[in-house]
């Protein structure tokens, strides 16, 4: 059971690094700039920013936790667990981000997680 600890800590990180970023992004509420020289410039900006950057951190962080995964799990078995981040990011973007609840996205996440239940499962 507790090698399911780097299944949910890829999870984890995968998830907050999705959100962060989204919500940074949204509170800076800044255009992508037109020009290529502006745009790397702007991306640099955004790349230095404390919350953006621990975005890309936790994303690296996740990768590790996959890679411990992996020494653990076929890949058919661990796979499938990934398709849970879709529905955490569902439920926290409505919760803290303001996100529009519809019932094909509720019924979309309902099939994510039975899909991902009967992958693992059967």
């Amino acid at each position: 059971m507790s090698s399911y600890f780097y299944i949910f800590g890829t999870i984890f990180f995968t998830v907050y690094g999705q959100i962060v970023l989204k919500w940074r992004l949204t509170s800076l509420q800044i255009a992508l700039p037109e020009g290529s020289l502006n745009k790397g410039i702007y991306l640099t900006k955004l790349i230095l920013d404390p919350y953006i950057f621990s975005g890309f951190a936790s994303a690296f962080i996740a990768s590790l936790f996959w890679m411990a995964a992996m020494t653990k799990f076929e890949i058919t078995t661990a796979y499938p667990f990934m398709s849970l981040a879709p529905a955490f990011v569902f439920l926290i973007g409505i919760l803290f981000l303001g996100e529009i609840f519809t019932a094909g996205k509720l019924i979309g996440l309902l099939l994510i997680i039975l899909g991902t239940i009967v992958t693992v499962k059967f």
